[in-house]
């Protein structure tokens, strides 16, 4: 490999490099102790240990070119290679091309400048496009060397970055290089002849947490198959965390969000995957999630400054955030004030106090933010003068839209129902505390702002703690959970998508329709047709949307009181909100979302509740009592009424609130829990405590309202009133930051998802009836290069999850097939792929691959596996006629099967079998006796039973009518009986075969029925006995364990 030239000085050096060639100009040398007996003795122990410690690649191959000009002590590296080869190749390369022509320089500078220009020229040449993304690409290109040396890893790793850093093994720290790839985690250490290597797959790793204890000042902790590694001693180790933690995040995420994963363009191409990306990636997800924002945002700029909190009379330090349409800003600790502008909101943005760098930004609403001390201020300016002009344009044209798409769709005026309609006509009657809320919020929109650009502080938390007034509820619903900017981005979308979505008919659609009737079926909103149908129209809408969630059972709970509180279109964003960016992954078939925050709930009440985690034996409890907790937001465990002050924390503190007041549940109940003996009793107290609760400032009356007819009931347990609990939560537990919540996540999902896989796994091998070994199939189907990678659909149920193509079942039945012996071998593995491909996509599942394996290894009669013998001939003949219709050859085994267990043979339906698969099928049976101890009494067997079944069809022809003048199907006896004779390799060639189909289709076509060829066959023992024959499948299942191995050893 070509290097930057560096200056390299060796007069006084020690003798670690052995002079290989030398000429005028330049000096070949091989390192001390390669390629010697001994290693070079301690000098080839030193130079060993310099080469894992010093970042400089041309110290760490083994070869290495000089460049040299006479009289001069100075050298240039500028070349160094892995073997002999490589460098020798350099070598002629330089004698051929450059030293013809250094001839003609007169000075030993130009000379030098030449040979310098010269490399520096191929190394660009060398690497155009490859490194221009890092930010050394000199310095990236030789860590790549030495990481592509160590590990020998597949050419498609992409390396990301690399430290210099210890690992601790035991208590001894090793010196070296830690390696972040796509795939991989990968350490190598040299230190006086110790060599360390270490390769960490991503989606192994259970547990990455940073750490620290009195001798790890500051470590990173890893977790991978039950063992532990510890590195230390980083200099940043912030920025090396979060790359790793962003790295195996994206591993574990491919394995249950596929679809997602491919879509991404850059996590998709590991090529694109870079240090930088990775970090600018990771800081605009935190600033979506912190903002609420649509996740297409990605984070532009950021400036530390000032901004102007007009009713405090201060300058609130913090930082500007700027993405492609919005400005948002943060004070330094997060809570105290922040502040989201859209810039579909900005009408003018202008210099304000150039002594103090400000910058103001006026919006529609008559307001004006003002950030003052703003680095590079003036380009500031300019550049949002540019966006706001870009982005305040197409407004008028999007209000048009709407209007014209409201007139066209006259259906949809149930859209501006608000569902507080429906209930005045239960004549709710505004209590004066709820008028006294309102106005707390009035008098904060004259001092804060209304709309999206508010002002948030403390005192907006405080009120939504007291409970949002129901007039508001819905408008301030839409403003905290960012469902706001989602609407406004995509005008006349919901009415389209209602439009595209009616009238389909899916697994969710039917799901949905199931649930209709038992979403808050006690509330009068639901108890008609037009709430309904509000609820139909918006979980079917979003079904259509994102079909990879589609519908989950607590997303109908969650809707209804969406619904009770915004517009139908308002609360479609809302659940877009929700499930898309509040509660991620939350509304799958394996709900990931909440088993992660379920752990991070675990992990809180650990540190605040050590008490209660003492008690319990079983943390698992807590697990199975909270599901509901985070699904529904307390909705299905709380009265409506209190209810909906949960969801009012929720929108504006996002997960925090509940896992805050999961905690001051527990807490509150924390005596009785602990003098309960099992959790029975445990659940019981915990439910006797929600039909307690209670809303004292509720408007609604006793009618509509949950927990009065229930306050009866349970008058034993002390009322608890819903504020004062959301109250004492925030100030027990309001400590708890959002960045910790979401360290915890990222922490736990890892933990979560392999738990998940290792069940998965684990299911799939119980379900594997054979004898298989667990490591060898876990190695085969689950290795992160594994091409079974590649079709797998985590959304399946896990035996259909991971597929193999007909290469790979070729292999397979050659290694565990009883018929791998067979001379046609590959053909029948075909016919039996071709068979149970089902969908017709080349791939089938480990379902049906331990199907046909049950059914050739241990069907418990010899026509079962007869069966898949002349099926699977079938299906290839059928496989590749055109237009006669594809035969359901799957349905007559499982009906023969059925037929079987139950006695009866009467399947009249199977197709017949014509001349060419009857031939087919006869030289097949001729392949698999082949080598039996009883191969005379088989052959003399199949000549038995082809004379007999083509005597029978000739006996049948001539009781239906009178005798064709053609040519009778005895006489082609002799034509069968001949081909079995001649063997495989005779009777298999092209040109007798293509000869005799040709002779057999000018007579009159002749068949034979499954039930002949059946009982023909049976009629013979030495059939019988052959296909009853036990298989030994946990030898050969051994056997192929063994040959996979070695071979992966060799590669």
């Amino acid at each position: 490999m070509w290097l930057k030239p560096e200056e390299v000085l060796l007069k006084n050096a020690l003798k670690l490099w052995v002079l290989e060639r030398s000429n005028q100009y330049f000096v070949l040398q091989r390192r001390r102790g390669y390629g010697e007996e001994g290693g070079g003795g301690l000098a080839g122990l030193l130079v060993g240990t310099l080469d894992a410690v010093l970042d400089s690649t041309s110290k760490v191959a083994p070869f290495r070119i000089l460049h040299q000009t006479p009289d001069s002590q100075v050298y240039w590296s500028i070349a160094c290679g892995a073997s002999r080869e490589e460098i020798t190749e350099h070598w002629d390369w330089l004698e051929n091309n450059v030293m013809n022509t250094l001839s003609v320089f007169d000075s030993n500078e130009d000379i030098t400048s030449f040979v310098q220009g010269k490399i520096r020229g191929l190394i660009a040449e060398e690497g155009k496009g490859s490194f221009v993304k890092e930010e050394d690409p000199e310095k990236f290109r030789e860590g790549l060397m030495k990481f592509e040396r160590c590990f020998g890893l597949p050419e498609q790793e992409k390396l990301v970055t690399y430290y210099s850093c210890s690992y601790w093994k035991g208590r001894v720290p090793c010196q070296g290089w830690l390696y972040l790839s796509t795939n991989f985690l990968s350490f190598y250490s040299f230190l006086l002849g110790a060599e360390i290597k270490l390769i960490i797959s991503w989606d192994e790793i259970s547990k990455l947490e940073k750490t620290s204890n009195v001798i790890l000042t500051e470590s990173i902790h890893v977790c991978s198959r039950g063992e532990d590694h510890y590195f230390s001693m980083f200099l940043h180790i912030n920025e090396t965390f979060l790359l790793m933690e962003q790295l195996a995040n994206y591993a574990v995420r491919r394995l249950f969000d596929k679809e997602t994963f491919e879509n991404d363009l850059v996590l998709h191409d590991p090529l694109q995957i870079t240090k930088r990306g990775l970090e600018s990636r990771a800081h605009s997800e935190q600033f979506s999630a912190f903002f609420r924002l649509p996740k297409e945002e990605t984070l532009k700029e950021v400036h530390e400054c000032f901004l102007w909190v007009p009713f405090t009379h201060y300058n609130t330090h913090g930082k500007m955030c700027i993405s492609e349409n919005y400005i948002c800003f943060a004070s330094q600790d997060g809570s105290l004030c922040s502040v989201i502008i859209p810039l579909r909101e900005v009408i003018a943005v202008d210099k304000a106090d150039p002594a103090n760098r400000g910058v103001s930004i006026s919006t529609k609403g008559k307001r004006a933010f003002r950030f003052t001390e703003v680095k590079d201020f003036e380009q500031l300016v300019t550049k949002l003068q540019i966006k706001c002009n870009a982005t305040s344009n197409p407004q008028h044209i999007i209000s048009t839209e709407v209007t014209v798409q409201l007139i066209l769709i006259s259906y949809y005026l149930l859209l501006g129902i608000r569902f507080s309609s429906l209930t005045n006509s239960l004549h709710i009657v505004v209590s004066l505390k709820e008028k006294m809320k309102e106005q707390s919020w009035n008098i904060l929109f004259v001092e804060r702002g209304h709309g999206v650009s508010m002002f948030r502080t403390k005192k907006t938390r405080d009120l939504v703690v007291r409970g949002i007034p129901e007039a508001l509820r819905g408008e301030l619903w839409l403003l905290f959970s960012g469902a706001v900017n989602d609407m406004a981005s995509n005008p006349g979308y919901y009415p389209e998508l209602v439009e595209k979505s009616l009238g389909t008919c899916t697994l969710a659609t039917d799901e949905i329709e199931r649930d209709l009737r038992r979403s808050l079926p006690e509330h009068p909103a639901f108890q008609s047709d037009t709430g309904i149908s509000a609820l139909r129209r918006v979980l079917t809408a979003y079904a259509y949307r994102n079909p990879q969630i589609g519908y989950c059972q607590a997303m109908n709970i969650l809707t209804s009181v969406l619904l009770l509180y915004a517009k139908e279109e308002e609360a479609f964003w809302l659940l877009v909100a929700v499930c898309e960016r509040m509660l991620p992954d939350y509304f799958n078939r394996r709900i990931i979302g909440a088993l992660v925050d379920q752990a991070v709930f675990e992990e809180l009440i650990r540190v605040h509740l050590p008490q209660l985690t003492d008690h319990m034996t079983d943390m698992t409890f807590f697990s199975s009592v909270s599901l509901s907790w985070f699904l529904t937001l307390f909705i299905s465990v709380l009265p409506i009424e209190s209810a909906v002050n949960v969801v009012d924390c929720f929108f504006y503190d996002g997960i925090k609130a509940i896992l805050q007041l999961g905690l001051a549940v527990l807490e509150y109940n924390m005596e009785k829990l602990l003098t309960c003996k099992d959790d029975a009793e445990a659940v019981t107290v915990l439910n006797r405590f929600f039909d307690s609760v209670t809303n004292k400032d509720s408007p609604l009356p006793p009618a509509v309202q949950q927990g009065t007819s229930l306050s009866d009931t349970k008058s034993d347990h002390p009322k608890v009133d819903i504020t004062d609990l959301i109250r004492e939560s925030n100030e027990r537990y309001g400590d708890i930051r959002y960045e910790d919540v979401e360290s915890m996540r990222c922490r736990n999902r890892l933990y979560v998802i392999q738990t998940l896989e290792a069940t998965t796994k684990q299911n799939v091998c119980n379900v594997f009836t054979f004898s298989l070994q667990k490591e060898h199939f876990l190695s085969c189907y689950w290795n992160v290069n594994s091409p079974v990678l590649r079709h797998h659909d985590a959304s399946l149920p896990y035996l259909e999850q991971y597929r193999i193509d007909c290469q790979q079942f070729r292999v397979l039945c050659h290694l565990l097939s009883p018929w791998s012996h067979c001379a046609n071998r590959d053909s029948l593995a075909l016919w039996t792929f071709r068979l149970m491909d089902e969908s017709s996509d080349g791939l089938i599942n480990f379902k049906q691959f331990a199907c046909v394996l049950g059914y050739s290894c241990f069907a418990l009669h010899p026509s079962c596996k007869l069966l898949v013998l002349v099926c699977s001939l079938f299906f290839s003949f059928s496989f590749c006629q055109i237009g006669k219709g594809k035969v359901d050859i799957q349905a007559y085994l499982k009906q023969w099967q059925d037929e079987l267990l139950k006695k009866e043979e009467n399947i009249r339906d199977l197709p017949r079998m014509n001349q060419s698969q009857f031939i087919q099928f006869s030289k097949t049976l001729y392949n698999l006796f082949h080598g039996d101890p009883e191969e005379e009494l088989l052959y003399r067997a199949i000549a038995v039973v082809t004379s007999l079944l083509l005597k029978m069809e000739e006996v049948g022809r001539r009781l239906q009518g009178p005798m064709s003048p053609v040519k009778s199907p005895v006489a082609i006896t002799e034509v069968s009986a001949e081909s079995l004779q001649k063997g495989p390799e005779e009777g298999s060639s092209k040109q007798t075969e293509g000869g005799r189909a040709q002779s057999l289709k000018g007579n009159h076509e002749w068949s034979f029925a499954f039930e002949q060829i059946l009982a023909s066959l049976l009629n013979e023992p030495a059939f019988v006995r052959f296909f009853e024959k036990p298989q030994e499948i946990k030898a050969k299942i051994e056997s192929a364990k063994n040959l996979q191995l070695k071979a992966r050893t060799r590669v």
